[in-house]
């Protein structure tokens, strides 16, 4: 069994991965993939793929980090005995 300091420690070093690996993958989206957007010429739905990835596309990733990042960190809690009864 761990003791409760290691047990945070890992809690906290999972919990601050899940943030950086996300973080990291917000910035691709929202900097690097809508930069080179623009000189990608294929078409989703009718709409330059830039326009769609300006418009549409990130904000639909935003919210699946979103999502994920709250079910995994859920899913943490539980591994971790942190969730409250009411949970």
């Amino acid at each position: 069994m761990m003791f409760q300091n290691e047990k945070s420690q890992a809690y906290w070093r999972k919990t601050l991965g899940l943030s950086a690996g996300l973080t990291l993958f917000w910035l691709f989206v929202t900097f690097v993939l809508t930069y080179f957007a623009n000189t990608l010429t294929f078409k989703i739905f009718g709409w330059p793929f830039s326009f769609w990835m300006a418009s549409q596309g990130s904000l639909v990733v935003f919210c699946l980090i979103i999502w994920f990042y709250a079910w995994r960190m859920g899913k943490l809690d539980a591994e971790y005995g942190l969730l409250d009864e009411r949970d």
